[in-house]
């Protein structure tokens, strides 16, 4: 997790994040996030009947973006993360680490 505040969420991705990264996932004006601030190898899928069930139940209505997958946060099996936003765009080419504010 990059950025994550009340206007976006980004996530990047790439082989090594102490430097750069290679790959963001830009969620803007996210209303539900569930998963960790720190994860590794997610692999993306729609989100099942229920998940959209329990999202669209804790916000009144269908999130215009629903993601769904499921990642390694360190744990014995895979975190299942779910976020809606208004809108996701995907940013590719290298990016600089951001210093710490």
């Amino acid at each position: 997790m990059i950025t994550c505040d009340p206007a976006r969420l980004v996530l990047g991705a790439g082989h090594d994040l102490t430097y750069h990264h290679d790959l963001e996932l830009v969620f803007q004006d996210p209303t539900f996030i569930a998963c960790p601030t720190s994860f590794q190898d997610p692999v993306f899928r729609p989100p099942t009947p229920e998940e959209s069930a329990t999202v669209t139940a804790n916000l009144g209505d269908p999130p215009p973006v629903l993601v769904a997958f499921e990642a390694d946060a360190g744990g014995p099996t895979p975190t299942t993360c779910l976020i809606a936003a208004e809108t996701v765009h995907v940013v590719t080419g290298p990016v600089p680490r951001r210093p710490a504010l």
